[in-house]
């Protein structure tokens, strides 16, 4: 009996990828909640876009905000997009999950998607597990791969193992890992727009206000250079090395979990698994050991150069260049030579 059992779960397993190979999945549609500012799409976005196409069929999106149209007409530019939901309401400000989520079922129950879409960003897995819920369907977080319109892949134990997922749900509801595909082009589309409007009622929460740090240097999570300090700086002013450095290479700070728990930087400034995940073409770690829950918010860097003193530290697993050097000497050298160029 076990025997039989195995043997046709080849077969099923052999169906569906043939299946797939052979483009059964064609009546697949899906739609991709944006993050958005009110007028800039997050460029996360551009990945998720690329991971939608490979499912097949058709892709819309949907824009939701209190003042978005700005960010529906940029949507509408990404090639790949073939219709924009744009839902403008006040109740929508701050794009909280209890009111996204009811626009959310209302284009759903009209349009019946087969895939449902968002950032693995705070953003993302704030709405669709509420969306779950809703739909009584369990959400796949953190795709790194489409194998079929039924089957991913994913990172699991920090991105020490990987899983494939199949899911039998009507509706699958995916949060997608924009570090592991490509970025679709954000001009050279001709979405068309629609409007949509919902009745909102969300007696559950308020936005208030968000407070956010400001800065002239690139966003962290898709910069191309990132310099991160761990708890090797010792304190927070000794990071000033760090964002001086960054100033002159053009590139974001981060910090490792370890520097953000001391208090040296805020919470924003995390890379890792609980932190944000980056992707950059050079990623420098200063003093940071390399916790499993940091390599898994940065191992896909295309060159990851690491500056510690201890020989012995894991970052230098996975780093292309090592220092084995101080950095309190070894930073200030990196500052001194790119002046002399």
């Amino acid at each position: 009996y076990n025997e039989y059992k195995s043997y046709l779960r080849m077969i099923r397993t052999a169906v569906r990828r043939f299946a797939s190979s052979a483009g059964l999945g064609r009546n697949a549609s899906t739609l991709v909640l944006v993050e958005h500012d009110g007028a800039n799409v997050n460029p996360a976005t551009l990945n998720t876009v690329t991971a939608a196409t490979k499912l097949g069929g058709s892709v819309h999106a949907i824009v939701a905000g209190d003042s978005c149209v700005e960010a529906g007409n940029n949507t509408a530019k990404i090639p790949g997009i073939e219709k924009v939901f744009v839902a403008e309401s006040p109740a929508l400000k701050g794009q909280i999950a209890e009111s996204v989520v009811q626009v959310l079922l209302d284009v759903q129950s009209k349009n019946n998607y087969t895939h449902i879409l968002a950032n693995g960003t705070v953003f993302g897995k704030n709405i669709l597990p509420r969306m779950g819920a809703k739909l009584d369907v369990a959400p796949i977080s953190d795709i790194i791969g489409v194998e079929s319109d039924s089957t991913f892949v994913r990172t699991i134990y920090a991105g020490n193992a990987i899983q494939t997922v199949e899911s039998s749900d009507p509706v699958k509801l995916i949060t997608v890992r924009g570090t592991a595909f490509e970025a679709s082009p954000a001009d050279g589309g001709s979405a068309a727009t629609e409007n949509v409007s919902s009745d909102i009622n969300n007696d559950k929460s308020e936005y208030i206000e968000a407070k956010l740090s400001k800065s002239d240097r690139p966003e962290l999570a898709s910069a191309n250079i990132v310099i991160s300090g761990g708890r090797g700086l010792k304190n927070g002013e000794n990071f000033e090395m760090l964002y001086e450095l960054a100033d002159k290479m053009g590139a974001a700070v981060g910090a490792s979990r370890a520097a953000v728990d001391a208090g040296y930087v805020p919470s924003d400034l995390q890379v890792g698994q609980t932190g944000k995940m980056v992707a950059p073409d050079l990623y420098i770690a200063v003093g940071i050991s390399g916790a499993i829950q940091h390599l898994a918010g940065m191992k896909d860097s295309k060159t990851i150069v690491a500056i510690n003193k201890d020989a012995e530290a894991p970052i230098f697993q996975v780093s292309d260049i090592g220092l084995v050097d101080d950095l309190f000497k070894a930073v200030p050298e990196m500052i001194a030579g790119i002046e002399q160029q």
